[in-house]
């Protein structure tokens, strides 16, 4: 079906309760593991549905953020999700000690009860007036963003439509543009502070209900870690200073000296790669899905059918347009089986990386969408983010179709930015665990605090006040998963490491990359991320040895790559 014609309604918030509560019922009261499975069949279709709804709302919220219908809609389900988590914790509990644990466990795998035990840890009703309130916050910093209005050259942008400009190759209009950006931030600073506040004490407030420290132990249960702890991720924090900021370092060296800069440069000098400009995508919004199309047709009949079906049903809203939430994602609409991407072209390279990043999601979750627990469709979240950068990379030999003469430039702009992401990605991390530690921060503290990190993890960058709101350490508050997803981020990192794994694999044997991707992905999420990468012959993150590895063989390989004639 297409994604248009999906009807959508808004359930009954108390017969879905009722709903709930009978099929706990039933479960208690199963007389043998038939009639248990019975009823877990039934609550894997149920779910299903209502997901479906809550999607389709936060879809078609997202794609115009100014439809009131729609506004309303993501309201109801705000306030509803909370309300309705109680009536899963039941169900949860019931399904913990059901007599026929053993059956469910030998048919479906012991996950599901692991998972499940994670997941009691982060819920309480005492706390379902606070988890309303930071959906509200949430969704109030989305939509302030995508108000954004920004004047630039007479015209008037949002934040995705500014960001080419932001990459000019012309010195003047780049950095004016960077400023441009800046000022609407600026203008916004005391709205933005005032809702990141709120969400850091409501999530501490909830912390301490649920007896913990605070919010840091309660947002790794949320996150649902259940393979590695904060003390791993520091280690891999460390690695990172230690093996990978130093590659980075001379990355930017390198680049200062071909742009004739002095270093360490500014932002704005930071984000252009070339004198004579950044790679980008030659064509129209349809070329690049052309061109995508044209990839995973020719890479495995598993993607071809995979894509065929994203394009014939509409279940890819790519375009920036007046009121679209910014950014991008991939989701699944649970009772039509698919997956469905949104984001913003903008003439970027990021537009072909939509194509192969969102759908390396997308196409992970079709192969796995008749899993059962749908549970299963998705792994962890840093377990995803391998799906989807790691496909970026496999699409390397149909680049010159999406950057013709740029393709070059490309090559070396995607792999030094994959090295390049890995210390601003940690780096977001960091600063959320200082953060939660200490939530009584003032908003200049915490600005403090994102500036020193800085100078740790990324220290190409000239912090002289060149540019207002970037150079005063206030430039995390565009970095919309601190706001909506804590903890979320260091996610990218672990699995950008293990991209990199597979790219090393591609430069060896494309098709013995593949076959290791496929035995990743195939998987879905029925195991934990550690034991993923152990089944698909992967290193894991945790391991200095890895990042060390990586790095080594990615900074060898761009030391000698040919720039001949590229200015």
């Amino acid at each position: 079906m297409k994604f248009s014609q999906m009807p959508y309604q808004r359930p009954d918030l108390a017969q879905l309760k009722a709903q709930m509560q009978e099929l706990t019922n039933r479960l208690q009261q199963a007389q043998s593991y038939t009639q248990a499975k019975d009823v877990f069949l039934e609550k894997e279709d149920f779910e299903k549905h209502f997901e479906t709804m809550a999607t389709l709302a936060q879809i078609r919220h997202s794609i115009d953020t100014r439809d009131t219908f729609y506004d309303q809609e993501m309201q109801f389900w705000n306030a509803a999700m909370p309300e309705l988590e109680e009536y899963a914790q039941a169900w949860t509990i019931a399904l913990l000690h059901s007599p026929y644990r053993a059956d469910f466990s030998k048919e479906y795998g012991d996950l599901m009860f692991k998972n499940a035990e994670i997941s009691l840890k982060t819920f309480s009703p005492e706390i379902i007036p606070e988890l309303q309130q930071e959906n509200e916050l949430t969704q109030a910093y989305e939509k302030l963003l995508a108000s954004a209005q920004i004047s630039f050259e007479g015209n008037i942008y949002t934040l995705s439509q500014i960001g080419p400009f932001k990459s000019d190759p012309d010195d003047a209009r780049r950095l004016a543009a960077w400023k441009a950006e800046a000022s609407w931030y600026k203008e916004n600073q005391a709205q933005l502070d005032n809702i990141y506040d709120q969400l850091v004490h409501l999530r501490d407030k909830m912390g301490k209900k649920l007896g913990y420290e605070g919010y840091t132990t309660l947002g790794y249960y949320r996150m649902g870690r259940n393979c590695y702890t904060k003390e791993d991720v520091e280690r891999f924090r460390a690695a990172v200073v230690k093996h990978l900021v130093p590659v980075a370092d001379q990355i930017y060296r390198e680049q200062a000296k071909r742009l004739g800069k002095e270093y360490p440069m500014s932002f704005a000098d930071n984000a252009l790669q070339f004198r004579s400009g950044n790679p980008k995508p030659a064509g129209t919004p349809d070329d690049i899905l052309a061109q995508g199309k044209k990839f995973y047709d020719e890479l495995s009949p598993e993607t071809s059918e995979f894509f065929n079906t994203m394009l014939s049903n509409e279940l890819l809203d790519v375009l920036s347009t007046e009121g679209k939430a910014g950014g991008g994602y991939c989701t699944s609409i649970p009772d039509y089986e698919v997956p469905f991407i949104f984001a913003n072209f903008n003439g970027t390279q990021g537009d072909v990386e939509v194509v192969t990043h969102e759908a390396g999601h997308a196409f992970a979750c079709w192969m796995n969408r008749n899993r059962i627990p749908s549970e299963y469709i998705w792994p962890g979240m840093e377990a995803c983010e391998v799906h989807s950068m790691s496909m970026e990379f496999f699409a390397w030999p149909w680049a010159e179709g999406f950057f013709r003469e740029d393709t070059r430039k490309f090559y070396y702009n995607h792999l030094s930015g994959a090295l390049t992401f890995i210390p601003y990605g940690t780096l977001v991390d960091h600063f959320q665990h200082v953060v939660y530690e200490k939530p009584d921060l003032t908003p200049a503290q915490r600005h403090a605090v994102w500036k020193e990190l800085l100078g740790i993890y990324m220290p190409w960058m000239r912090l002289d006040g060149d540019i207002p709101f970037y150079s005063e350490g206030e430039g995390w508050q565009r970095q919309h998963h601190i706001y909506s997803s804590p903890f979320y981020y260091i996610d990218y990192c672990l699995a950008q490491t293990v991209s990199l794994q597979f790219w090393a694999l591609i430069q060896q044997n494309p098709a013995n990359a593949w076959k290791h991707y496929m035995a990743y992905t195939r998987q879905g999420g029925s195991h934990v991320f550690t034991e993923l990468l152990q089944n698909a012959e992967l290193d894991t993150p945790f391991e200095e040895k890895c990042l060390q590895t990586v790095c080594s063989a990615a900074n060898s390989w761009l030391s000698d790559f040919d720039l001949t004639g590229i200015e």
